[in-house]
């Protein structure tokens, strides 16, 4: 059986016990959801492997206090090979235990990560407000529970972590091996600088969400083994949702380790390497696309960008058409040029912006509703690789101008040549993301000889192409660094504006329409007297 088919039979495992607790609480089992307490429901998520000797007791070790709220316990096993599973049915036959007890049996081992999957689902879909996430193992200490929900009842977090390392020396003192408080250390600290966090611990699996919390991210993507758990502190990080951190004893015993260290560090640094890549745009997990908004058009005026050179190249005084013109950035420096400005996108700019004119509408839909030819300067920024025809576009464009008048275009793109792009393409990559040259809402790529073919054949004179370097400051900061590396990004352009080179800027023209020319060459012909030679 695989594990599809796995979590099918659990599912509907899930479903026989949810009838049984709905009957067990006073709920109707009818169909008719009649709750006879407003108490938050609180499932205590117990998973379980080879945990014959230990099991019981952590049941028993569920804090009384917890009768507070209508609370019931869930164990759900990895296909042990022990009696884990029977020792823990004792216990529900028997009703030993102050709360409702189910115990579940997954028919193939599902993995750590998997386990858990099956376990938040089944607290999503009986409809509890929390879920504590213990181990049967004894590990962590069923005591902690009432203050550790404490939070998430007052609504002042989405996720309460047990952390075991918030005292400085406290986890050896418990009797955590030297070599796992230092590897916890290392790799805590590694995954907070990649991730922007600070969190004391990101290995303990002692940890307490609200359900709602869980239903808004994708964890059915997460890994199945144990580096799960950090798959979804990323997920609830990039959601923006509250993690709080709370201190927790730290105990050892003689139950069995089943995690490879070397395998499960590899794990959780390769995950949070994507996660950080990702937000350059440069790698791509769908699991990690969770947040809320992206900041796909910041502002890139306080460094060498193609917002700076697009600013440096429209004059003061000028009359410009900014197509696609997403947040206004360039658009509002401009405006600080006494340049006068139409906008079209779309979507409305945010604010209030002073332009002379904005108009909605879709790039997409020719023709235009604007004669081009009352401007100077038309901007296509980061807008030609969205579209679903550039060609056509860009001939609708030329149509549109005055024949002799020099309106100018400027656009920029990003270049799928870029040197990252070409070796992820080598590894067998080739990820498109929610930001960067593999932006999910491009349509088109270019390089600077697909989109310099893309103006001359259409019938306009390139009058320049430059490269344009990563924006090193918006992934590291505008600091040293981020200058450090812009400066490297554009000595290297000059070697190989092809392989280097981010994004492509481009300033074009368009040149006189073949109608036009001979239209003006018939003009000619009829006002020059040709003298006329006498023949003898």
């Amino acid at each position: 059986m695989g594990f599809a088919g796995a979590l099918d039979d659990v599912e509907q495992f899930s479903f026989v016990a949810q009838q049984r607790m709905r009957c067990r609480v006073g709920v109707k089992c009818d169909g008719v959801h009649t709750l006879t307490s407003r108490k938050p429901r609180v499932l205590i998520f117990i998973v379980a492997y080879n945990a014959e000797r230990t099991i019981q007791q952590v049941l028993r070790r569920v804090p009384i206090e917890l009768s507070g709220y209508d609370t019931e316990i869930l164990v759900i096993d990895d296909s042990s090979s022990d009696a884990t599973v029977e020792q823990a049915r004792a216990l529900e036959r028997e009703s030993h235990l102050p709360f409702p007890l189910t115990v579940l049996f997954n028919p193939v081992n599902l993995g750590y990560g998997g386990n858990q999957k099956v376990g938040f689902l089944y607290a999503i879909r009986n409809e509890f407000d929390f879920v504590a996430l213990v181990h049967g193992d004894g590990q962590y200490a069923p005591e902690r529970l009432p203050d550790l929900l404490e939070p998430l009842i007052k609504g002042e977090a989405d996720a309460v972590f047990g952390s075991r390392m918030i005292g400085k020396w406290d986890a050896l003192r418990g009797g955590m091996p030297a070599y796992k408080f230092i590897g916890n250390r290392i790799l805590t600290g590694i995954q907070n600088r990649l991730l922007g966090s600070s969190l004391s611990e990101f290995h303990s699996g002692y940890r307490l969400y609200s359900v709602k919390a869980l239903a808004s991210v994708p964890f059915q993507l997460n890994a199945n083994e144990f580096h799960f758990d950090t798959d979804i502190i990323i997920q609830f990080m990039r959601a923006g949702l509250r993690i709080k951190e709370l201190p927790i004893p730290t105990y050892y015993g003689d139950e069995v380790c089943y995690v490879n260290g070397f395998r499960y560090a590899w794990d959780v640094c390769a995950a949070s390497l994507v996660a950080y890549t990702q937000d350059l745009g440069i790698f791509y997990e769908r699991k990690f696309d969770v947040r809320q908004s992206h900041a796909r058009y910041e502002s890139k005026l306080a460094f060498d960008s193609s917002h700076t050179l697009v600013v440096d190249r429209v004059p003061p005084d000028t009359r410009v058409l900014d197509l696609g013109c997403a947040s206004g950035v360039v658009s509002s420096a401009l405006l600080t040029k006494n340049c006068r400005i139409t906008a079209m996108d779309v979507t409305p700019l945010p604010g209030q912006p002073r332009f002379e004119r904005f108009i909605r509408h879709n790039l997409n839909d020719l023709p235009l509703p604007i004669d081009t030819a009352d401007f100077d300067y038309i901007l296509l920024l980061d807008v030609i690789e969205h579209l679903q025809s550039p060609e056509t576009f860009v001939a609708e464009l030329r149509r549109l101008r005055t024949e002799g008048r020099a309106t100018r275009v400027i656009v920029t793109t990003g270049n799928i040549g870029f040197l990252v792009t070409r070796l992820m393409l080598l590894l067998g990559a080739f990820n498109y993301g929610a930001r960067g040259i593999l932006d999910l809402t491009h349509s088109r790529l270019f390089t600077f000889t697909t989109l310099r073919r893309l103006f001359e054949q259409a019938g306009y004179r390139i009058d320049e192409i430059r490269g344009i370097p990563a924006p090193f400051p918006l992934a590291v900061g505008n600091k040293i660094l981020g200058r450090l590396l812009l400066k490297l990004n554009r000595l290297l352009i000059h070697l190989s504006k092809g392989l280097f080179s981010y994004q492509i800027l481009m300033v074009v023209a368009p040149l006189p329409s073949s109608e036009w020319l001979l239209s003006q060459a018939i003009q000619t012909h009829g006002s020059v007297n040709v003298p006329v030679q006498q023949g003898d």
